[in-house]
């Protein structure tokens, strides 16, 4: 990510976990990103922050539960590469930002 592009990410993922207090920091990253077109998928997410990529998936599983922020679209069998968007819930967290 560039500095003003990192800047800005960051500064979403604050808002978002001061927001809501069942958000971990690093769920608030991954919703951020997805609504600021970083990432909206997990392989993608974790190559762009240098997370480990089962580490995505066990956060994307928990923001995707039921009624959760997330909604999973795909997943790749093979690869477990797992799309997903936000859900009415987690559209309606970021627009009140």
């Amino acid at each position: 990510m560039m500095d003003e592009a990192a800047a800005d990410y960051m500064a979403l993922v604050e808002r978002l976990v001061a927001t809501s207090e069942n958000l971990s920091p690093f769920g608030a990253g991954i919703i951020a990103a997805l609504a600021l077109g970083v990432a909206a998928d997990s392989r993608t997410f974790g190559r762009v922050l240098g997370i480990e990529h089962a580490l995505v998936l066990r956060e994307v599983n928990l923001l995707g539960a039921d009624g959760g922020y997330i909604l999973i679209t795909q997943r790749d069998p093979r690869t477990q590469r797992t799309r997903y968007e936000l859900s009415p819930v987690g559209r309606q967290l970021v627009d009140k930002i």
